[in-house]
Parts: structure tokens; C-alpha cells; sequence
């Protein structure tokens, strides 16, 4: 670690950013954070209100995701209880320790165990919530964190996922922007995941779960009213 801190403060040094720069400088740094600008969205990711939550449906199907419509939070235990059953999967999940998830009414489906924190080699289920999902690709962003770890995102073969209407966005310049409202606890790392892992790199044939989960199933938590104009 010495030989890299080493490293890091030379780079922060030739760039003026070790506590040398002047205020000038730090204000310019300041400025360009707080002022980005927007870069080009299709439009595809120009959309707003209930056309954001079905293109949203629609991207994330055709990227090879299933996806389960709830019309409350009380109605997701049992769409994750249905879905696992489905895929005739035991009903055992590792779910992230997010006060979002633990406020669904868990103990309405006594059969489902459910353990809490990161994912661990024998999990086959890993069960997290979303920062956002992004329309333009069907995409869901998630952050990394203490009630997030993003083992859960890649080491079971499943992973379910639960979204709320509200947290659908037009496009990936939208989601950048709801992040930056968080500047001050930015996470260490954000994945975009679109559809169940897959590679085509053996002979152009589509594999699923090369890299990550095989499954990705979506539960969208949607009362059907109009998601709004806000982005």
C-alpha cells in the first residue's frame, strides 16, 4: 500500500490537487462538478410518465430479464415466493440488509428463509433493490454499499430485484444526475446490469450466465399512477 500511496500522491501533486492548488483552481473543480452538462440522450430515453415505467418493461424483457408487476409492497413476498417456485428454486434467498427491503412484509410468507448481508459461495438466490432502473435500455443501476454489496449482484446464479415505479428513470444522463443529488456519499462502485449475464465469445453462441447470474428477475412494484415528469 505504499509503494500505491506513493504513486497517488505524485499523481495529486503533477495535477495541483494535494492541497497545493489555489483557490482558483479548487473553485474551477467545484464548478465543474456542480455544472455538468447533460450529454446527448436518444429518444428512446426522452421519455416521461407512464411511457418511462413501459419502455422500462419493455427494454428489460427483450434483454432476456423476467419481470413480475405488483400493485404494492405487501404483494412482493409473495411475487418473489412465485417466481422462485416457478424455476423450481428452493425457498432460500441471501437478501441485501436494506431497510427498503426489510419494510416489505417478509413474514407473510413463513416459508421463504431468508438470510441477510453479502453473498456467499452456496447461495443460489441473491435478492437487492435498485438505485434506479433506466428506461432507454431496460438497465438497472445499483450502488454499492454496506446495505448493498455488490456480491449479491454477480455471485448466485439468481438475482431478483425490486424496483419501484418512482425510481425508473428516462435515461442514463438521468441516473447520473439522481447520483450526483448524493455527491456527498458517493458509493465505491455502480453497476448498470441489463438482462442475465451472457457471452457469445465460443462460437457466436448466446451462453447464459458466462459471467454472473443466469437469471435476472425483476419485481416492479407499480400502483398504476402516473410516474410524473420528474426526472
Amino acid at each position: 500500500m505504499n509503494a500505491r500511496d506513493d504513486m497517488l500522491a505524485g499523481i495529486r501533486k503533477a495535477l495541483g490537487r494535494d492541497g497545493s492548488a489555489d483557490a482558483a483552481t479548487r473553485a474551477t473543480l467545484q464548478a465543474r462538478l456542480k455544472g455538468h452538462k447533460q450529454n446527448l440522450v436518444p429518444k428512446r430515453g426522452r421519455v416521461q410518465g407512464r411511457e418511462k415505467i413501459e419502455a422500462f418493461v419493455k427494454m428489460a424483457e427483450f434483454s432476456l430479464a423476467t419481470l413480475a408487476r405488483v400493485r404494492s409492497a405487501g404483494d412482493v413476498p409473495g411475487a418473489v415466493a412465485d417466481y422462485l417456485k416457478s424455476q423450481n428454486l428452493p425457498p432460500k434467498l441471501r437478501m441485501a440488509p436494506d431497510q427498503k427491503l426489510d419494510a416489505y412484509p417478509w413474514a407473510s410468507k413463513p416459508l421463504l428463509q431468508i438470510a441477510r448481508g453479502k453473498a456467499e459461495p452456496e447461495d443460489e438466490v441473491g435478492l437487492t433493490g435498485a438505485f434506479a432502473g433506466i428506461a432507454e435500455t431496460g438497465t438497472l443501476m445499483l450502488l454499492s454499499g454496506p446495505a448493498s454489496p455488490s456480491t449479491l449482484n454477480f455471485l448466485p446464479e439468481t438475482h431478483v430485484v425490486v424496483v419501484r415505479a418512482e425510481e425508473i428513470l428516462g435515461s442514463y444522463e438521468d441516473g447520473w444526475a439522481k447520483l450526483r443529488q448524493i455527491a456527498d456519499k458517493l458509493p465505491r462502485t455502480v453497476n448498470f446490469i441489463t438482462g442475465p449475464s451472457r457471452s457469445g465469445d465460443i462460437e457466436q453462441t448466446l451462453q447464459l450466465g458466462a459471467h454472473g447470474p443466469r437469471r435476472l428477475h425483476i419485481v416492479l412494484v407499480d400502483d398504476g399512477a402516473d410516474a410524473g415528469t420528474e426526472r
